[in-house]
């Protein structure tokens, strides 16, 4: 009896801001690379994730909310989700069990219409409504669109989950494992540590501050002695009254991001980790060019 052949392929996961898009690529991978929080575009790159599954590997690509851009920042994040929809063997499409409103989702439908690509809608927080109003989201959406397939999860709870990936797997092509079984994501520990130290930010402070704020690691040493890894990093607001923010009275701000972002860290690495966080104002600088480049934008 011959042995099925392995498949492998690219998923795309994209949604309005806040619609649980990193949730669900977490839930998907039974861990966290992507950060989360209760306000939208918290994802502001591309971030891949790796699910090895019996016969195949799926990369899953979680991408910024889909939204019209001001800044200059937000034109990239927009740039990166589009550019998200190309090359890729199946998008999922994630929308909202409680969605009141499908014009919100014109956009994303627009840019869906230029496509051929196999898309399946995935209805999240299915868990925050009643079955009969479910249903009527999910008869809305079937009729503006010809989707693949539409499935109802909870990225929160994992329900469904296990279902979406198996109607995944047919779509998926033929071809080798792109990643060693034993990773996760493509995305350097850098890259991770920076947003880990950013949802913190995002999870902890109000109003515009989280979005002006922009974490670079500067310095990732281990110790050849203990193993202790020293991490140094540079969190960029625009203006001197977001740095008093993040700083808060006598540092309390400072140190409540550091001691969550360092438990995090500690989990990721599975090592001891001695965490420096340091604030500079970087005036406007999600439209300077040059200091988007800095910061891993653009």
């Amino acid at each position: 009896m011959s042995e099925k052949p392995f498949r492998s392929g690219f998923v795309s996961i994209i949604g309005r801001p806040n619609v649980g898009k990193s949730t669900l690529l977490n839930s998907i991978l039974g861990d966290k690379i992507a950060i989360t929080s209760d306000k939208p575009q918290t994802t502001r790159n591309r971030v891949q994730g790796i699910s090895n599954i019996p016969g195949a590997q799926i990369v899953f690509i979680d991408t910024p909310g889909i939204h019209r851009p001001r800044s200059r920042l937000n034109k990239y994040m927009m740039e990166a989700a589009h550019s998200s929809l190309k090359g890729v063997d199946v998008i999922l499409f994630l929308v909202e069990a409680d969605s009141s409103s499908l014009e919100r989702e014109e956009l994303i439908l627009e840019l869906l219409a230029e496509t051929d690509t196999p898309v399946i809608l995935v209805v999240n927080k299915i868990d925050l409504v009643k079955k009969e109003a479910l249903l009527q989201v999910m008869d809305s959406f079937s009729r503006l669109y010809p989707f693949k397939e539409i499935v109802p999860v909870s990225a929160l709870t994992g329900d469904g989950t296990k279902q979406l990936v198996e109607l995944i797997f047919p779509s998926l092509p033929e071809g080798p494992r792109y990643f060693p079984d034993d990773i996760l994501s493509d995305q350097p520990e850098r890259f991770i540590v920076a947003e880990i130290i950013r949802e913190k930010v995002f999870r902890l402070t109000h109003d515009e501050v989280p979005y002006c704020v922009a974490v670079l690691v500067e310095s990732f040493k281990e110790r050849e002695n203990d193993g202790l890894i020293s991490i140094a990093a540079t969190i960029n607001v625009e203006r001197d009254s977001q740095k008093g923010i993040i700083i808060g009275r006598r540092g309390d701000m400072l140190k409540k991001i550091g001691t969550q972002a360092r438990r995090d860290i500690e989990q990721l690495l599975g090592a001891k980790i001695f965490l420096e966080l340091f604030v500079r104002v970087s005036r406007d600088w999600s439209e300077n060019v040059q200091m988007l480049k800095e910061f891993g934008y653009e």
